[in-house]
């Protein structure tokens, strides 16, 4: 007897490592995102300016691994090469000057692009045997509901799914996860409206010329930002020199809904004040997070039901960041496999 598959909503980290998990147990999986491609906020804005082609990672700016598992995953990532230590000059902002840090703490990168890893998971889920895993890019679920068949999801772009899922497991931000599950599964909402997830206004830059700055990366500790960082400096990068300004989460929640124009003047009005370049020196693209950072993660792995085979996952039930999105992925989906392998 052939069973259905399980829905996994999400194609970030933490849907992706659930959905890597699954698929190698040897069950069917429909992986299911909004987007174009998958990776989530691990990415890499790609265009073209008059002066030709240029990328920045606008999302998370690197990644740590201290827990044990998730170091021979990276390590693994780093064999393929899809990811690599990111030796960075860092420093910290206290108002006044900028101040060396110690750089022992070791920080990763996808290699070329942030966006690496998560190509590299989608390569090795589609060269399993039986294709176990089918993505469906471009795909807004907004709504599920539970039947004989199964649960079946309601997307924007394509109506009610034709199949019935055994099993939905939600890998996307606190706020979507409460808005996708208030009516089905309210005891999951609610855990997801506890949850508090900062917006972050980010600036991509880029200079035709080296900018002369004392440092690659900057931790700035008042104003309206809190980080800069020379994102071209990371492995594997081409193109121009890029640079990536992150507003403070206070700021960001104070200006959500300001055009990109004014933010844009603002923050590198805001650089240029720490001594980076002349904001007429640049080019600048904004892009707004309305979802960016966990903060902090609720502290659980993950959230199953197992009466009703639904659970959630991510970088906010956990402990925030990349690796804790990987974790919490690969929890919900043993967890997942105690109940659907019965």
């Amino acid at each position: 007897m052939t069973l259905s598959p399980i829905a996994v909503i999400g194609a970030g980290m933490a849907g992706l490592s659930c959905a890597q998990t699954l698929a190698q147990a040897g069950l069917s999986v429909h992986l299911l995102d909004k987007s174009r491609g998958p990776s989530g906020r691990m990415s890499t804005r790609r265009a073209e300016d008059p002066q030709g082609a240029w990328q920045c990672d606008h999302g998370a700016p690197f990644f740590t691994a201290t827990d044990l598992s998730f170091r021979e995953e990276v390590m693994r990532w780093e064999q393929c090469g899809a990811a690599a230590s990111w030796l960075v000059r860092i420093a910290r902002h206290d108002g006044q000057r900028l101040v060396a840090m110690d750089t022992s703490t070791q920080r990763f990168v996808g290699t070329g692009r942030m966006t690496a890893p998560a190509a590299l998971l989608v390569r090795e889920l589609a060269a399993l045997p039986g294709q176990p895993v089918h993505m469906h890019l471009q795909t807004t679920v907004q709504g599920m509901q539970a039947g004989e068949a199964g649960w079946t999801l309601q997307s924007a772009e394509h109506g009610r799914s034709a199949v019935g899922y055994r099993a939905v497991l939600v890998a996307i931000p606190a706020p979507q996860a409460h808005a996708l599950l208030a009516a089905s599964m309210p005891q999951a909402a609610q855990l997801a409206s506890s949850a508090r997830m900062d917006a972050c206004w980010t600036v991509m830059l880029r200079s035709d010329h080296p900018v002369q700055w004392p440092c690659d990366g900057a931790i700035i500790e008042q104003g309206p930002l809190r980080w800069v960082a020379r994102d071209s400096s990371k492995p594997g990068r081409t193109g121009p020199e890029t640079w990536i300004v992150h507003a403070s989460a206070q700021w960001s929640a104070d200006h959500l809904e300001d055009d990109a124009a004014s933010v844009t003047a603002q923050l590198l009005q805001a650089f240029a004040d720490m001594g980076g370049p002349a904001p007429g020196s640049l080019r600048a693209t904004a892009h707004r997070w309305r979802y960016a950072n966990a903060a902090p993660g609720l502290g659980i792995d993950c959230w199953w039901d197992a009466s009703h085979a639904v659970g959630m996952c991510g970088d906010w039930l956990h402990d925030g960041g990349v690796q804790g999105a990987w974790l919490s992925g690969r929890a919900l989906a043993r967890r997942a496999l105690q109940t659907l392998a019965a």
